[in-house]
Parts: structure tokens; sequence; C-alpha cells
């Protein structure tokens, strides 16, 4: 069995990092039509590369991980073969790849996120209807590998886990810059802001780990009434932050609806 990835993208190379940390023996192969992006590939991960997809055989492993708007073009002339196809393609739906891929129904479809590449990642996965347990299983645990995953019932779920921790990386991000940005105007310098603003986030997480109280418990843990967390926690509450945050997680969803439809 060979795993082979169609497209070698950021994505691609997080889970192949997470991968090459805990199964050094399997077997991959990247499809990347960059030359630069190959070697880099190589050096970095020491797969094996090609320009063009080898044949596939019944037993090998596909995982598409080209751009949604790419994909019907990268996918015209593969022949699957039987082969079990994994996409990690964003609004592509199992019936519109089986099209791309000749009526293969074999298929997993994957949304994962960035943190893969620190094996801290959460993929959504939902199966075909060719997709048997041992598919299943083996898309778990090449997942498993990057992180926690979650099964889904229905394809449709696939809109809210990308809206949700698909995209959510950015949103966390997103957070950070602005607490960086709050603190240098308070009069820290730059390098002092990100790391408070770093560990801050970081802290919040272990504690919530470690705890079995709600987000909204431990945030009640930290706000005495009238003091300076709950005058923070008032303004926020004051232009909504907490109904824009979920507008946009919606805006999200219905984004990766509309992909699909295109």
């Amino acid at each position: 069995m060979k795993l082979y990835f169609l497209g070698g993208g950021n994505m691609a190379s997080s889970i192949i990092a997470a991968l090459k940390n805990q199964y050094s023996d399997l077997s991959i192969h990247v499809v990347e039509r960059y030359p630069e992006q190959r070697e880099t590939l190589v050096q970095r991960f020491g797969v094996s590369v090609s320009e063009t997809l080898p044949t596939l055989q019944k037993d090998d492993v596909l995982l598409l991980a080209i751009k949604p708007q790419d994909m019907a073009a990268a996918c015209a002339n593969i022949q699957t073969n039987g082969a079990l196809v994994l996409s990690i393609a964003a609004g592509l739906s199992v019936d519109t790849l089986s099209q791309y891929l000749g009526g293969t129904h074999r298929i997993v479809r994957i949304m994962p996120n960035t943190p893969a590449r620190v094996g801290l990642g959460v993929a959504g996965l939902f199966a075909d209807v060719e997709a048997n347990d041992d598919d299943q299983a083996f898309a778990d645990k090449l997942m498993s590998s990057c992180g926690q995953t979650i099964w889904l019932k229905d394809e449709a779920q696939m809109h809210a886990i990308t809206a949700v921790s698909g995209s959510g990386p950015a949103y966390v991000f997103y957070l950070l810059n602005a607490l960086q940005a709050a603190a240098q105007a308070q009069g820290f310098d730059e390098k002092t802001a990100y790391e408070m603003s770093l560990q801050t986030f970081k802290g919040a997480v272990a504690l919530a780990e470690q705890s079995d109280l709600s987000f909204g418990e431990l945030q009640q843990q930290v706000t005495s009434k009238g003091g300076t967390t709950f005058a923070a926690l008032e303004c926020f509450r004051k232009h909504q932050l907490d109904a824009h945050f979920i507008d946009g997680v919606n805006a999200a969803a219905e984004r990766s609806l509309e992909m699909a439809k295109m």
C-alpha cells in the first residue's frame, strides 16, 4: 500500500509532518506540479515526488489536497482503479468528487485544520457508501496522528465543522492579534505584547483542559462584579462581540454551502 498526495501545499504538508512523526515506515508519494515545492517536500520529509500521478493499485490510497476550484481539472485523467480516495477539499461533496473520478464511491471526506502540523488538529470525517469499515479505520488512524477525529453521520455537517474547527484557528489568531495590539496600546513593546498574549491563551486553554467547569463558569471565576475583568466584559457585551462572532461562524458555514453548490 502506498499513500499518494495529490497536491503538496500547506495542509498536505501539515498532515505529512504529523504522519512522519508517528509512522516513519509509511510509504508516501506526493504529486506536485511546482518543481520548487517538490524539492522542498523531499528535503523536509524525505518523501518521493513526481509531477504526475503514477498508476494506482486497488490497495493504494489517494489523498486529494488540491484547491476546490482546481479539483475538476486535476482529476480529469485519474483512474482510481478501486483505490481508496480521501479528500480534504472544502465544499466538494462525495457525489461531486465521484463525478470527477469516474464514478467511484470509495471516498472519505475529511475536514482537517492547520494545528494538525503539531498533532493538535481537529478533523471531521464522512464516509461514502463504498468506504467500508477498514477504509474508515485507515482514515481514522491517518487523521488521529494529527489530533482528534470526529465522524459525521450526515455529510451536510461538513459545512458546520468547516466553519467551526476548519476555520477556527484563524479566529484564534485573530483574537491573539487583537490582544497583542491592545497590549501594545497599553505601552508594551511588540515582543513583550506577543509573548504575553500567547502565554495568556496557552494558560487559559491548559486551565480549561484540567477543569470540569464549563467555559462560562471559568470566565465567572476570574470576573468580580465591578472589577477590571467585569469592565472589559461589559464593553464586549455592549458591542455584542459574542453575537458577531456567531455571525462570522455562520458566514463561514454559508460560504462552504455556496462552494458546494458552485
